[in-house]
């Protein structure tokens, strides 16, 4: 199969906001590359919780299984979202149910780098 050269080279391109590492987008978490490579690996799925007294969205791999025990977590999908290595994470269903605004945007984040937890302010 060929690939146009253009359609690599928009593929590249990111749509985000220039140094926007973390960003809510189409009620998709968008994560860049240099985060997810600190945190999730080669993963293909990942725990969330959201602790909606703090407004706090906590993402780790989910192969940690003490994470899901100890935060009642839920799995998602860990998307590719293009050929340079960002990640998204479908994020409807809890934006919905937890009434957080889905407006898109930069997101301010913490990474345990440790622990391997991603920590995002919504």
């Amino acid at each position: 199969m060929l690939i146009p050269p253009q359609k690599i080279q928009n593929e590249l391109r990111s749509d985000s906001t220039p140094g926007a590492k973390v960003q809510l987008k189409s009620s998709h978490l968008l994560v860049d590359r240099e985060v997810s490579k600190l945190i999730f690996e080669n993963e293909s799925n990942v725990n969330v919780v959201y602790y909606p007294d703090r407004k706090s969205l906590m993402v780790a791999p989910a192969s940690d299984d003490l994470f899901k025990k100890l935060h009642k977590a839920k799995q998602f999908m860990l998307k590719d979202r293009n050929i340079r290595g960002d990640k998204s994470i479908v994020l409807h269903e809890l934006l919905i149910d937890n009434d957080v605004n889905d407006s898109d945007r930069n997101l301010e984040y913490e990474v345990q780098k440790e622990l391997k937890i991603l920590n995002v302010k919504l």
